[in-house]
């Protein structure tokens, strides 16, 4: 589809209504049984991530070593997703992780501005392919999009997938820069059709991040182009679901809206390592009746 052709399909939002919609799927009962499920798959679908400017190679070292083993006495768990390093971490982590399926992600594009040259960007993204990731996190150019420059947005998450060859892109959107829901989906539409393998909200370092209202109009997005063109892509909130219950939350709007196809770490992902914590407490609780303190859990 061109992209006028995707811009004059992009619906308009009504905002009360995705409201009121949240609102529903925050009052659904789950039972003690499907709740240890959700727990499980939870877990499963986080990334756990590392972007501070202090980040060493023995801290990502430590949350390769966490990604792997989530507790010692409950060998059953699954394991996370991936890890979520930058550009300059990639070789680490992917030694520390080779062979146990959790998957190496990288930020590029000079996340989280995304202020540089294209071609410089373009390069990041190739460095980090060829050292190791298999995904890749870009962050959009907010202000060319604001300023309504929405075939350069287009043209630049086609070359950067380009760039990622065999590795899977998300398309950040930084939805708190975004100002309305109406961007939201625009963004949202014109990232699919430039070839996203995933559309997430945000970089973490904005406020604010995820949010179930944001959340909603990009797996609405996601549905519509799925039923227009078969084309299956995947979400990821990020920043800001920080507990279980908002998490078990996520993952009915996801049913709800997408359907179980899309309850899978390859087509859902959380951006949020402070969940980990608190999703395994929540398990130990499940399955022991006492809750451990969260000292008995690692920090990174």
């Amino acid at each position: 589809m061109s992209l006028s052709a995707t811009l004059a399909n992009s619906p308009p939002i009504d905002s009360v209504g995705v409201a009121e919609r949240v609102a529903r799927f925050t009052t659904r009962s789950i039972k003690k049984s499907s709740k240890m499920e959700a727990l499980k798959l939870a877990l499963s679908m986080i990334d756990l991530t590392t972007l501070e400017g202090k980040d060493t190679e023995d801290r990502v070292r430590r949350l390769c070593y966490k990604a792997r083993h989530l507790h010692v006495d409950l060998p059953e768990l699954p394991t996370v997703a991936a890890v979520c390093v930058y550009p300059t971490m990639v070789k680490v982590a992917r030694e520390e992780l080779k062979d146990c399926g959790v998957q190496v992600a990288a930020v590029a594009t000079s996340f989280p501005s995304g202020q540089d040259d294209l071609s410089l960007r373009i390069r990041q993204t190739k460095g980090a392919v060829r050292d190791g990731a298999q995904e890749i996190d870009m962050v959009i150019s907010r202000g060319r999009f604001l300023a309504g420059d929405y075939q350069y947005v287009s043209d630049e998450i086609v070359a950067v997938k380009e760039a990622c060859g065999e590795a899977h892109l998300k398309v950040i959107l930084e939805t708190g820069e975004l100002q309305t829901l109406e961007n939201v989906r625009k963004a949202s539409d014109i990232a699919i059709d430039a070839g996203a393998d995933f559309i997430k909200t945000s970089t973490g370092k904005v406020q604010p991040a995820a949010t179930m209202e944001v959340t909603l109009v990009m797996l609405e997005a996601i549905r519509d182009h799925f039923q227009e063109t078969g084309k299956i892509v995947g979400m990821k909130p990020a920043g800001g679901i920080s507990n279980s219950k908002i998490a078990i939350r996520y993952l009915v709007m996801l049913r709800e809206t997408l359907g179980n196809r899309w309850l899978t770490p390859d087509l859902f992902r959380f951006g949020a390592s402070s969940l980990a914590n608190d999703l395994l407490m929540q398990i130990v609780k499940q399955s022991s009746g006492v809750y451990q303190s969260s000292n008995y859990f690692s920090l990174d």
